[in-house]
């Protein structure tokens, strides 16, 4: 009975040890995963502030040329009646 006991600490002795590599390996990649994550997601954030500067400016300029035109409409269709 001694000699089963002792290859079943052995045989457990192993599998927790593999399982404890496995999991620190499995932690590591994880905070590479996560380093990665944050570096994208920060990258997505300056695209979008990016983008969102260059909407603002385009509609800085968009608004008086869309009104001009609606102006220019006016004019001429007021030309056009007299």
């Amino acid at each position: 009975m001694n000699g089963a006991a002792e290859i079943l600490v052995i045989i457990l002795s192993v599998v927790l040890a593999v399982f404890l590599i496995l999991g620190i390996i499995l932690i590591i990649l994880l905070i590479r995963v996560t380093r990665q994550i944050k570096k994208v997601t920060s990258t997505a954030g300056r695209t979008v502030e990016s983008i969102e500067t260059a909407v603002t400016n385009m509609t800085k300029i968009t608004s008086p040329m869309f009104l001009a035109g609606l102006v220019m409409k006016q004019v001429s269709k007021f030309r056009k009646h007299k």
